[in-house]
């Protein structure tokens, strides 16, 4: 288990390393960490679409997908569930590998936590899409806009403040 954190450790600050050869035009609106958190955030976003887009239109083919007979799932909720493990993953080893570096929390209750902060962001989604497109009648895109500048906000402060505390 030893060499498993010091490998992520050294993978980490090589990360680490590349983000911040990028930071120095940014430094006036954003601070370090705050600009790893978004960079580690967009990667693990973009790396979470091509696993969606491969799964979706490869894997299932965009069809129905029979599980064990007992439920039937659309070939984009069969992606969802292949991809979301994967991508809560790798969110958490970037946040706390190359974010949130210094906290001195045991990773298994680092887990727990980052977990909890994305079943959050899952229920701010979920409720901010139906306020704004349902109750309000705003237009789709524009709402989920709207919906994941506050979960950055949120997660990014659950982050720092709780699921990473020094």
């Amino acid at each position: 288990m030893h060499a498993i954190r010091k490998l992520f450790t050294a993978i980490g600050n090589r990360i680490r390393a590349i983000i911040d050869f990028f930071y120095p035009p940014f430094r006036r609106w954003f601070s370090p960490q705050l600009f790893r958190y978004a960079a580690c955030g967009v990667s693990n976003l973009g790396f979470n679409l091509v696993l969606f887009f491969i799964a979706h239109n490869f894997l299932f083919a965009q069809e129905l997908v029979d599980v064990f007979g007992i439920v039937t799932l659309t070939s984009h909720m069969a992606a969802l569930l292949i991809t979301f493990p994967i991508s809560l993953m790798t969110g958490f080893l970037l946040q706390k590998y190359v974010t949130f570096t210094a906290s001195q929390l045991r990773g298994g209750i680092q887990l727990v936590r980052y977990f909890s902060v994305v079943m959050l962001n899952l229920l701010i989604n979920y409720a901010g899409l139906k306020l704004l497109i349902e109750i309000v009648g705003f237009w789709a895109t524009p709402s989920k806009m709207v919906v994941d500048i506050i979960c950055a906000i949120v997660s990014y402060l659950c982050q720092k403040y709780f699921t990473f505390k020094k």
